[in-house]
């Protein structure tokens, strides 16, 4: 069944109990990685292996988003900048004990390509703070793994 989660502001990013933070470099430059991010989301399960759908709703303003495992987000875009940054506010859930959460991806130039930082900030239950700590390496990967795609399919395109 799934839930609303505390509707949090952009500075959560900084403040949440638990943040993943990630990064890595693309050769794409960070308009097109923006695209990919932003514009192009349902293009994102052909990239990041996690989701198995992506949808805009609310005329772009919001996502659908679901993961393999069955975990379903329901998501308001809280900021865009092209080319430098796409942040998004998870508001329903499924995932049992979370309480907040928000999604920042960073964008910036990095010799020809891109460095992308990506950050989960998080809040819920004790049990689930924990989960989410422990989960750390195998999220590390996934996102590592994502941008590797991502780098391939606008690499190949732009050939």
């Amino acid at each position: 069944m799934a839930h609303r989660l505390r509707p949090v502001e952009l500075d959560f990013i900084e403040s949440a109990p638990v943040r993943l933070v990630f990064t890595a470099e693309v050769r794409a430059d960070p308009a097109a990685v923006y695209q990919a991010l932003a514009e192009d989301v349902e293009g994102w399960p052909g990239w990041f292996s996690a989701i198995t759908s992506a949808r805009p709703t609310q005329d772009g303003g919001g996502r659908e988003v679901r993961l393999r495992g069955g975990t379903r987000f329901r998501e308001t875009i809280m900021n865009t900048e092209p080319g430098e940054r796409y942040a998004y506010r998870i508001d329903e859930t499924n995932a049992p004990g979370m309480r907040a959460m928000l999604e920042e991806w960073r964008l910036t130039p990095a010799g020809s390509g891109t460095r992308v930082r990506w950050t989960m900030a998080v809040d819920g239950a004790g049990p689930l703070r924990l989960l989410m700590r422990l989960a750390r390496p195998g999220v590390g990967r996934a996102f590592r793994d994502a941008v590797r795609n991502l780098d391939r399919r606008l690499t190949s395109t732009a050939a």
